[in-house]
């Protein structure tokens, strides 16, 4: 498979702190890729940089190739969905309006709101929901209609942030389905940040560890447990290690 995103020689730090260590990575088309690893690891600050959220201090962000800037970026923008960690909805509009946030500026309000119906379905919330406000919904409903909005504009890649923080177990699992089944379905890339070891095997093709900016393992999630890498092996298991002090993002 081509890499539809490459990082390559990432760097960044905040102050003293150096958060991107010449990390290289690669999302393959059709790829779900899931990025694990310790508080201050770097996970948050490298989507933000694929994002455009973070300047890199040096290395740079791909696209097929080719540098992530200009019309290039202008049309993966144009091309992404994401996932908040807590759904980020806006809460002065109604769910359809978030969800259609992205189409309504390219289509009719009424063709918008359609589409937005049938995405709230495809993530089991019925037409009842769409003119509710996301105060009226549980955290639960909440997530699935950030789902919904992330998958409504048809992208090339999702990117989803802690996807299932705040939820319980049951809430969690149905959430992880549904990624897995939609990603499926659709054959979109993904890149997802998660502390979670269940969305991890239930969500990923490949999973990378980020230990001290670099990536410190990847493969496919059919090996991860037969890896021989002691930090792996703890992280999985949720083996406590000695803490290092961090205070900077990541």
């Amino acid at each position: 498979m081509s890499a539809l995103i490459s990082v390559r020689g990432a760097r960044k730090s905040f102050g003293s702190k150096q958060v991107l260590a010449g990390l290289d990575l690669d999302l393959a088309e059709g790829e779900s890729l899931v990025v694990i690893g310790g508080s201050g690891s770097g996970k948050s600050v490298l989507l933000r940089a694929i994002l455009g959220l973070e300047t890199l201090d040096s290395g740079q962000v791909l696209c097929r190739a080719k540098p992530m800037q200009g019309r290039v970026r202008d049309d993966f923008m144009d091309s992404f969905g994401m996932l908040f960690q807590n759904a980020a909805l806006f809460d002065s509009l109604p769910i359809w309006r978030n969800v259609a946030f992205r189409l309504l500026g390219r289509m009719p309000a009424a063709k918008a709101r359609a589409l937005a119906i049938e995405k709230l379905d495809r993530v089991g919330l019925g037409p009842e929901v769409a003119d509710l406000f996301p105060a009226e919904l549980s955290g639960g409903m909440r997530k699935r209609a950030g789902l919904a909005r992330a998958i409504a504009a048809s992208p090339k890649v999702i990117f989803f942030d802690e996807p299932t923080t705040g939820l319980d177990p049951i809430r969690a699992a149905t959430i992880n389905e549904l990624i897995r089944s939609i990603l499926d379905e659709s054959g979109v890339s993904a890149i997802t940040i998660t502390h979670d070891m269940t969305s991890v095997r239930t969500i990923a093709d490949r999973v990378a560890l980020l230990d001290h900016g670099q990536i410190r393992w990847q493969g496919p999630v059919a090996r991860m447990d037969d890896a021989k890498d002691d930090y792996l092996r703890d992280f999985i298991a949720g083996r406590a290690r000695p803490m290092a002090r961090n205070t900077e993002p990541g």
